[in-house]
């Protein structure tokens, strides 16, 4: 790819952002060390934890980046279907597709750059299917990936673009729509798994907050080292298998 062209399927923290989640998967690495050890030797054993967050972090970035993009771009194809049936050519009616998308999510918005880029492409004489299927391996989304195969074929093929844009903007439009509403109703089961994954730490603390010392027996003796490591496997995979069964569900349904 070309030197400052946006992989979508990978996200790169900036400096601020790698120093914030760094700090936050610190704290992490420290809470545990105290929660399960107390000890800040227990650090150098549970460096992964942080590692994994961090990683984990950086996922969910890209998994919103990528999610914001299909968005605008759904929104830039219908915008594109319009100007099309307007009699702008194919060409210019992606051009015009860039006021919409301005308008619609500010001159930052992640469309927005992508058309500026078709722009400068097709200044220097390379044809717009190449860039809109270069855009869809980047993308890291099947949607725009499509799109960008459907366009190909129907621009080599002299097929009717308006009507072949329009249905398949829709479909995407239904698509992404779908994926939206199987979120908002997910969205409800995954705030309970939030709030099971930090109930056990609030009921340690109410605990010793009433009984100060009460769990005193399981530090610093090798007793407690085991049944202390044996809760923590046991709660990371706890986390992990509702991890699994979220995605898994979203997967399903879509």
């Amino acid at each position: 790819m070309r030197q400052g062209t946006p992989l979508y399927d990978s996200y790169f923290f900036n400096a601020r952002e790698r120093s914030w989640y760094f700090l936050v998967s610190l704290g992490i690495v420290l809470f545990f060390s105290f929660f399960f050890y107390r000890s800040i030797f227990a650090v150098f054993f549970l460096w992964p934890l942080g590692a994994a967050g961090y990683l984990s972090f950086q996922k969910n970035k890209e998994k919103k980046r990528r999610e914001k993009l299909e968005v605008e771009f759904r929104d830039c194809i219908l915008s594109v279907s319009a100007n099309l049936r307007a009699g702008y050519s194919v060409e210019n009616a992606f051009e015009e597709s860039m006021r919409d998308v301005q308008s619609l999510y500010g001159g930052e918005s992640l469309m927005r750059g992508e058309l500026q880029r078709m722009k400068k492409g097709i200044a220097h004489n390379v044809p717009l299917e190449v860039l809109l299927l270069e855009l869809g391996e980047r993308s890291g989304s099947g949607n725009i990936r499509e799109f960008g195969e459907v366009f190909a074929i129907a621009r080599g093929s002299g097929g009717r673009l308006p009507e072949i844009i329009q249905s398949t903007a829709d479909l995407i439009g239904e698509r992404i729509a779908l994926q939206q509403e199987i979120q908002t109703t997910l969205s409800g089961r995954l705030f309970e798994q939030k709030i099971m994954s930090i109930m056990p730490f609030l009921l340690v603390g109410y605990v010793e907050a009433g009984n100060h010392g009460f769990f005193d027996c399981l530090y610093h003796n090798p007793a407690g080292i085991f049944i202390m490591s044996g809760c923590l496997l046991v709660y990371l995979a706890a986390v992990r298998l509702a991890d699994q069964t979220c995605a898994g569900i979203m997967r399903a349904l879509l």
